[in-house]
């Protein structure tokens, strides 16, 4: 299964890359929302982990706008915005995640979507 993170800050990117490779999982990464949008419209990825904070396209528009597509890709926000919760489960996300939180939490709700 192909994940595609969608986080701007390089560590987190990284901390996240590698545990979800650990876990069996093939993943690429990109810290742009436009470029989840072009990868998913492609069908390059089987699940969008999703940063709400990007620097060009918001995690919710980006929701907004794959949702408006009618993309029904499986969608975890993972994001330090717990003020958003609603509004992104309201955009069709599919679980809603606030950080930090056990990586093993995060491979339970991965494994569960896929």
């Amino acid at each position: 299964m192909r994940v595609l993170v969608v986080e701007d800050e390089p560590r987190i990117a990284a901390f996240l890359v590698k545990g979800l490779t650990r876990g069996g999982y093939r993943v690429d990464h990109t810290g742009r929302g436009s470029v989840a949008l072009e990868r998913v419209a492609a069908g390059d990825c089987d699940l969008l982990l999703l940063d709400l904070g990007l620097p060009d396209v918001d995690g919710l528009e980006v929701l907004r706008r794959l949702r408006g597509a009618g993309h029904t890709i499986p969608v975890i926000v993972l994001t330090a915005r717990a003020a958003d919760r609603e509004a992104g489960l309201r955009l069709g996300a599919d679980e809603f995640l606030v950080k930090p939180l056990p990586f093993t939490q995060l491979l339970d709700r991965v494994r569960a979507q896929l």
